[in-house]
């Protein structure tokens, strides 16, 4: 497991270009500075060249995915309509909306703001008018101011000290401001609520005029705008402690005070402005809170031109800026379209060029190439396609005198082998042999010999093709003309006593050793049966072992030597086995029992002895149909995987 994470990683390794490797030597660099010195310069020097280096490697990846998605066809077919009509649209109702959005939001906020400062210059106001009255009319004075600010903010307290104090209303529980405030006016954060407020000083008069601010009072001030209402600011330093509330600590939903969408795109806009606020507790001392207001801008409209407010020269602005982005972006997503729509109608041109070019039968005509994406490799292909048809005719031509030859070949080997079944009264010998290929490298054979004597062999030449069955015809030249030499030395009665299998088989053994390159070699099978003895004297030099069936139950004969044809020294025994009426011996090449199922199963030497059990009393052409049907149905393939040869000898 470890070796094999190792090898996968240096493989990755090994792809890697030179500014990765110098990243990842960097990073190395840098871990190891940062373990031996954390705060050291050469962590730092390595730090930055990391930094630099993952920039340089970001972009090349960068590089690389764009390069990569653009290298299809139809992925650039996309991008270019992409930049030339999606892109400028998008832009425009982007920008578009994100204006407005701004301008509605703050131009709201201005609205709001500006009525609340006019609103508490109206309570400074009459706080100064309150601190010059003389001391006879300063009654008639709080009751007619309180009138006018009553009109403007709601629950006005006042509260007015010199020789004397005067509160309004008489039951106000307003107390006097800490001491060290002087002139102020706006905003004022009083027990944790929001006031307006103005605080006046003249001579050894002091007015202080406070009003609760409320939900239903900022929402008023510009009617129909929308909700309107203070949080703390985020960067108060003495207002962080705790909420701030208005002075009524409402809690209405903003829903309920914006007004309706005129349509569904007519959405909820927040406007925000920064506030300056007092702190009753810290004369002098001023924070900050955030006016918000929500509204629709239908509803900032309908005010604005209500009002009879000039809105041409925002919204030409706000055009100008629009169409002027919009050139700006439709000029490069035009220039970006043109290229990409050039390289593409240039490349499809050439190729219709190309195409009509092969047509007229011209394989010789190769089109231009350019770049290094999609259609780049097309134009290559289609070079490389003329290219292999103009060989593929040379080939086909050669083809067609080959399979001329090897059906000759075909024909020819068909001869070798026997065409008589062997003339004996107890023995029964019957062979087939189904090629692959168009010659075969499996061999058969069976020759009377004299004294009522049979041999019979069966083989499987190493490797397919035309060099197998060259071997396979030498195989059966050497073996005839053996036995042939040995049946003529008998009748001239020069050659006395028996033929001997193993001997037969170390001559082939060492004549084809001899005559043939290193890497070529046989399993063979040879027997000889005696009629007159029922026995069957056999040597396996390497080959499959036949099965003998007797009395229906099948049994292996033995292997008796190594494959003919490797070594020259090779010492070959041979074994008798005595055969009764009914028995069989079976003799058959590895394309009967290895060929696989889709599974990857062999057919096996066991399901081959099942057959044979199962058609013992069939004939012998009949078994052998069987076995091949049972063989090939195994397979599910309609060609045979190997050499299918079979070979059975019945006992009668």
């Amino acid at each position: 497991m470890v070796w094999n994470m190792a090898a996968r990683l240096i493989a990755l390794y090994r792809k890697l270009g030179r500014v990765e490797k110098v990243f990842l030597f960097l990073l190395l660099l840098y871990a190891g500075a940062r373990l031996a010195a954390a705060g050291s310069g050469l962590a730092l020097l390595a730090g930055l060249a990391v930094y630099a280096a993952g920039f340089v490697v970001a972009l090349r990846l960068a590089k690389a995915g764009i390069a990569r998605l653009i290298w299809r066809l139809r992925n650039r077919l996309i991008v270019a309509y992409l930049f030339i009509a999606v892109v400028p649209i998008v832009l425009i109702l982007t920008l578009t909306a994100t204006a407005l959005y701004m301008v509605t939001g703050q131009v709201a906020v201005y609205l709001v703001s500006s009525e609340l400062a006019r609103r508490n210059q109206a309570l400074q106001g009459i706080a100064e008018i309150l601190a010059r009255t003389p001391a006879g009319n300063r009654v008639e004075a709080l009751r007619r101011g309180a009138s006018f600010l009553n009109s403007r903010f709601p629950k006005v307290e006042m509260l007015f000290r010199e020789s004397q104090e005067y509160r309004y209303p008489e039951g106000s529980r307003l107390t006097h401001p800490p001491a060290g405030w002087k002139d102020a006016s706006g905003i004022m954060v009083k027990d944790r609520r929001l006031y307006s407020w103005a605080h006046v000083l003249s001579g050894a008069a002091e007015v202080t005029v406070v009003a609760p601010l409320t939900h239903d009072f900022l929402a008023g001030l510009v009617p129909e705008l929308g909700d309107v209402f203070f949080i703390t600011d985020p960067n108060s330093a003495h207002l962080r402690a705790g909420q701030v509330m208005l002075a009524d600590d409402t809690r209405n939903a903003k829903a309920d005070r914006v007004p309706a969408p005129f349509v569904a795109a007519d959405i909820v806009v927040t406007g925000v402005n920064p506030t300056p606020v007092a702190l009753w507790e810290s004369p002098e001392r001023w924070d900050s809170m955030v006016l918000v207001v929500h509204t629709r801008t239908s509803a900032l409209l309908g005010i604005l031109f209500g009002g009879k407010m000039d809105w041409g020269q925002i919204i030409l602005v706000i055009f100008v800026g629009v169409v002027v982005l919009f050139v700006l972006v439709e000029i490069v997503s035009l220039v970006i379209g043109i290229s990409l729509t050039r390289t593409i109608t240039s490349a499809v041109h050439h190729l219709y060029e190309g195409t009509q070019r092969v047509k007229e039968g011209d394989f010789s005509h190769r089109i231009p190439v350019e770049g290094s994406d999609q259609l780049a490799e097309l134009g290559i292909s289609f070079n490389t396609m003329t290219e292999n048809l103009e060989r593929l005719i040379v080939v086909a031509k050669e083809k067609e005198r080959l399979q001329s030859e090897l059906e000759i070949a075909r024909e020819v080997q068909s001869q070798l082998f026997p065409k008589q079944a062997p003339h004996l009264t107890s023995l029964e010998v019957t062979g087939v042999c189904n090629p692959a290929r168009m010659v075969s490298g499996d061999y058969y054979d069976f020759q009377d010999l004299a004294e009522h004597k049979l041999a019979f062999a069966i083989g499987d030449v190493a490797g397919k093709g035309i060099s197998a069955a060259l071997l396979m015809a030498a195989i059966q030249s050497t073996m005839r003309t053996q036995l042939t030499a040995s049946a003529s030395a008998r009748g001239n009665g020069s050659a006395p006593g028996r033929l001997s299998a193993a001997a037969l088989v170390s001559l082939l053994n060492k004549q084809l050793y001899a005559n043939t390159s290193a890497e070529k070699y046989a399993t063979f099978y040879f027997a000889l049966y005696d009629e007159e003895t029922s026995t069957l004297t056999y040597t396996n030099a390497g080959h499959l072992p036949p099965i003998l069936l007797h009395g229906g139950v099948p049994r292996m004969l033995d292997v008796t030597g190594t494959v003919v044809g490797a070594f020259p020294f090779t010492r070959y025994d041979e074994k008798q086995v005595e055969l009764t009426s009914g028995d069989l011996v079976v003799g058959y090449t590895d394309g009967i029992t290895e060929p696989e199922n889709e599974y990857g199963e062999m057919f096996g030497e066991e399901r081959l002895k099942d057959l044979l059990v199962k058609h013992a009393r069939d004939d012998a052409p009949e078994i052998i149909a069987r076995v091949m049907e049972a063989v090939q149905q195994w397979t599910g393939a309609g060609e045979l995987q190997d050499d299918m040869t079979m070979l059975v000898a019945r006992k009668r």
